[in-house]
């Protein structure tokens, strides 16, 4: 009698990606139906015939490569046990590998280190990716997909990719330059094929297949990438099989060395001994002075609100001073001058808008438009940067505007 293979904890075998055997042949199971009132933004996509999904690890098991490859479970030692996602995060299938060739951040994602389907929560797989990616979808980002080790052990359901697949929306997909999937298998382009109808030209554009590691050299920093051992040797397997011998050693050219006018890239005594002793880089020196004369630009804006400001009647200049000193008062921990320190009250102000955020900008947008009227119709759509830019200098420089004229009379807040 032929040995019968051990169940998994619950006692019943879970059949992969929806299919569940019968005395003869493989069976379909039907789609649930969306409940009554609730429309689905996603079909449900038909299931892959077994002999296909079977085929690579067929493959696999004829060449002895599935008990070479056999390692022990991966675990992050270095990882915080109260990490919000531990559980799943300690097996290092998901890793941030430094930036590409252009500064962009890498995502790796391994398939030969995800743990039997009963040793890992799917659910949390999926929130543990959308908790990573979380961190750099606001920026050009990449994902390296290291396909080798997905087997039927350890392979996630249909259901939950169609899951995944709805959950990772234009936030996700906007920034992402290029996703990698390296040693593509006959499942994953017939699983490609079949979500392929769902999803933008654009997206698929994305998706960039790669038979070998070294195909990576040419789109990221390889040795940032901290590839698994068992992918490494997975690829060196599929070099001897298809050309006879291991990949070519990739000779990284020397550096160049600097020009004698670089001042990026070099040290601060390359730069000094290259300008005759200056402490300073030139590049720094040229920015500062810049910005100065520039900022002189501002100081005769400056005079001009002032004089604005002081051919007003006296009753409007006190209304208006009072207003902009409060307003003032509200910017003046994130917009620090060289003026006199404010009293207590002021400091005390001032501590609350730590924490309201209000700038000279945002509030000059805010009253602008309130506080200067053309005496004849209403503002017009091209007048609102100016007016708003002459409300931002009177917060900014409330000092230097209204302090040489004071109106019997008049109060401060």
């Amino acid at each position: 009698m032929a040995d019968v293979p051990a169940l998994p904890p619950g006692g019943r075998r879970r059949p992969a990606f929806g299919l569940r055997p019968s005395s003869g042949r493989p069976q379909v199971r039907p789609a649930p139906r969306p409940a009554a009132g609730r429309q689905e933004d996603l079909r449900c996509p038909p299931v892959v015939p077994p002999p296909e999904l079977q085929k690579d690890e067929t493959e696999d098991a004829q060449s002895g490569q599935e008990k070479t490859f056999m390692s022990p479970p991966f675990e992050d030692t270095e990882l915080n046990i109260n990490h919000p996602y531990y559980d799943v995060a300690r097996h290092g299938i998901i890793q941030l590998a430094g930036d590409d060739n252009f500064g962009r951040k890498v995502i790796t994602f391994s398939c030969c280190r995800m743990p039997p389907s009963h040793q890992l929560n799917h659910t949390r797989l999926l929130e543990y990716l959308k908790y990573t990616l979380d961190h750099y979808v606001e920026n050009d980002y990449m994902v390296v997909y290291f396909h080798y080790g997905l087997k039927s052990l350890n392979k996630p359901s249909l259901k939950w990719l169609q899951t995944a697949y709805k959950e990772f929306d234009r936030k996700y997909k906007k920034n992402l330059k290029a996703l990698y999937v390296v040693h593509p298998t006959n499942f994953i382009k017939i699983l490609w094929n079949i979500f392929k109808p769902l999803t933008s030209h654009k997206f698929g554009k994305k998706i960039i297949y790669l038979k070998y590691l070294s195909d990576l050299r040419e789109h990221l920093k390889y040795d940032q990438l901290n590839i698994p051992q068992e992918v490494i040797q997975h690829d060196e397997n599929l070099w001897r099989k298809q050309k006879g011998k291991l990949p070519p050693v990739v000779k990284i050219p020397p550096p160049r060395p600097p020009l004698p006018t670089q001042q990026f890239g070099v040290s601060l005594q390359y730069i000094k001994d290259k300008n005759k002793g200056e402490l300073i880089p030139p590049v720094m020196k040229e920015t500062v002075s810049y910005l100065k004369r520039k900022g002189v630009e501002s100081s005769l804006r400056v005079t001009r609100c002032k004089q604005i400001i002081h051919g007003l009647p006296e009753h409007n200049y006190v209304v208006l001073k009072y207003l902009i000193c409060f307003l003032h008062m509200c910017r003046w921990p994130l917009v620090r001058d060289l003026q006199a320190p404010l009293d207590s009250q002021r400091t005390e102000v001032s501590r609350e808008s730590i924490y309201n955020r209000m700038t000279a900008s945002s509030l000059a947008c805010v009253f602008g438009l309130n506080l200067i009227w053309p005496s004849k119709g209403t503002v017009s759509l091209s007048a609102l940067v100016p007016l708003n830019l002459f409300t931002e200098l009177l917060i900014d420089f409330y000092m230097n505007i209204f302090n040489s004229r004071t109106v019997p009379g008049e109060i401060l807040p």
